[in-house]
């Protein structure tokens, strides 16, 4: 398993706004697609008005198939522009699930993705 963690920095004070776009359109769209959500946060201490979320996958390949049929969808091309607004920057990483991890073993009782996708 892999864990992708993306980070949007937001400006100052649009993270309940970019939570809330997410919550009403973004998420419908993108759960049944990518899957395996290990969660969707916003910082409070720290680096703050960022967006973190990650998303797991078996491996690259199965990360390649599922964005690449999340970008292909009309529903995200509509839905992504409205967010960019919101952005100023982001920041991508792959992070390897150490071997005791609940995410080091594909469990596909965490998959979200709808039957077919």
């Amino acid at each position: 398993m892999i864990v992708e963690e993306r980070i949007y920095t937001l400006h100052v004070g649009a993270a309940p706004r970019y939570l809330a776009l997410y919550e009403a359109e973004g998420l419908a769209i993108q759960r049944p697609i990518l899957g395996r959500m290990v969660g969707y946060f916003s910082t409070d201490i720290g680096a703050l008005h960022q967006i973190v979320h990650m998303w797991a996958y078996r491996d690259y390949a199965e990360r390649e198939e599922r964005r690449a049929k999340l970008n292909a969808s009309p529903a995200w091309k509509a839905y992504a522009p409205k967010t960019r607004e919101f952005q100023i920057s982001q920041e991508n990483k792959i992070l390897i699930p150490a071997p005791f991890s609940p995410w080091a073993i594909d469990d596909p009782s965490l998959d979200m993705a709808a039957p077919g996708s």
